[in-house]
């Protein structure tokens, strides 16, 4: 086995581990961090909540908040390497069986890689900027004392 097969094999390994210990920790906080919420309450404390499937609202610590919502991001650069390592081990037989085609196997190896990449980069922002604005909501406004913070919906 040479050396980039071996590479290409650790980073899928590595890349289902990830995914199997998100899958793990998603059921074990009943939710994740991206569709979740920060509430902020009359006295000025924060309230972090992970959201299930179900819709139900699942109090966490800060910590768990922020590594949920830093997980789930990774998800998406996991995708993206496992395909790639993916992509990287089908070349030769991809190149070889495109010869006669319009496409040539490179450019079409070229053109997956390029459309995988941008694909989960642009999930994976989005993903972070959904996050930030999570954790970053009303951080400097001062609701009414009577009023509480309503928390963020998944699209705001």
């Amino acid at each position: 086995m040479d050396r980039r097969t071996r590479i290409c094999l650790w980073v899928i390994l590595i890349g289902l581990a990830n995914f199997l210990a998100y899958a793990i920790l998603y059921f074990f906080f009943d939710g994740d961090a991206i569709n979740g919420s920060v509430l902020r309450a009359a006295d000025g404390t924060w309230s972090y909540f992970l959201r299930s499937p179900r819709g139900a609202d699942t109090p966490v610590s800060r910590t768990v908040f922020l590594y949920s919502g830093i997980h789930s991001i990774s998800i998406w650069l996991t995708v993206a390497a496992i395909m790639l390592a993916m992509l990287t081990l089908a070349k030769d037989r991809i190149v070889s069986s495109m010869h006669s085609t319009v496409v040539r196997g490179r450019t079409m190896i070229t053109i997956l890689a390029t459309v995988i990449t941008l694909t989960t980069l642009v999930i994976a922002i989005w993903f972070a900027l959904v996050f930030a604005s999570r954790v970053n909501r009303n951080k400097f406004a001062r609701p009414h004392a009577t009023q509480p913070v309503a928390p963020m919906t998944t699209w705001n």
